[in-house]
Parts: C-alpha cells; structure tokens; sequence
C-alpha cells in the first residue's frame, strides 16, 4: 500500500488537522510549518510572522480511498478561502490560505477547483506554492481539540462544489 501526502493551510492549523482527521481515507493529518527560510523553525518562531512560513497540515492519504482533487475540494470546503488577511479572528501571514502542490498535477487540479469556485462568485485569495521542507510542530500542537476536548472555532465544513 503506498501512501500519499497533501500539504495545506488555512489558517491555525489545529482545525484543519481536526476536521481532516475525521475524512475518510485520510491516514495521518500532522500540525506543522511550510514554506518559510528558518530551517526547523518553532512556533514562536512562526507566530513572529517573520519567518516566512504558514502553519499547514500534512496529510498522509490512501489514494484508493480519497483522491487529492476529493481533498483539495474538502479543504476549501472547511476554511473561508476568501479571507486575505488569515482565518477568522486569526490575523498575520502565518495565518494565510495557500495549498502546497508536489506536482503539476496538483498544481493543476487546485487551479481547477478555485476556477470553480470563482465561477460561484467566490473571491478566492488560496495562494499556490511548490511543497518544501514540512517541519512538523511542537507535540502540545498535534491532536488539540482532541486533548482539550473542544471543537474548532474558526473552521466549520460548508458545501461548495
């Protein structure tokens, strides 16, 4: 069985993590940093909104499962895609809606998908970037809600498509 793995941010991280945890095909949704210059950067690092990184999500997926054009369409469909500024009350660039693509393919199928929803007169603001190094974040970050006992505050699912 071979594996395969998605990148994407939506803001804080913890309700992304969450929310994929629970879709089906999904393996593993790890909390972490991408695309920024820090090598192995910590979240008061990140939280500066200096390093250049956006908290992301690593998703580890069964492509027999779930394909990436089902998970992309998901993430859009658990975050405001048209905020600019972060998520919710979440403010900073750490914060930004961005999908990270390991392949043209990927590249691809995201271009689709906000095509599709600028088309329903969503004004998409997702920034696409090439994956990089993940750096997965501090353990009290893995599996939050699942800890506190809480649900997210700022990611809801909402059908789109």
């Amino acid at each position: 069985m071979e594996y395969k793995k998605a990148y994407f941010a939506g803001g804080c991280f913890w309700g992304v993590e969450h929310l994929f945890q629970g879709k089906e095909g999904v393996v593993t949704a790890i909390s972490g940093y991408m695309g920024g210059s820090k090598e192995s950067p910590t979240y008061q690092d990140v939280l500066t909104g200096t390093t250049g990184h956006l908290e992301a999500v690593e998703i580890t997926y069964d492509p027999n499962q779930v394909s990436y054009e089902e998970l992309t369409k998901f993430f859009f469909e658990i975050h405001d895609p048209t905020q600019s500024n972060g998520q919710g009350p979440d403010i900073g660039a750490q914060y930004l809606s961005a999908v990270f693509f390991s392949n043209e393919d990927e590249r691809e199928i995201t271009r689709e998908l906000i095509e599709i929803l600028k088309s329903k007169s969503y004004d998409v603001s997702t920034q696409l970037f090439p994956a990089e190094t993940f750096w997965p974040a501090e353990e009290c970050h893995q599996d939050y809600y699942v800890k506190k006992n809480q649900q997210p505050y700022c990611h809801v699912y909402q059908k789109k498509f």
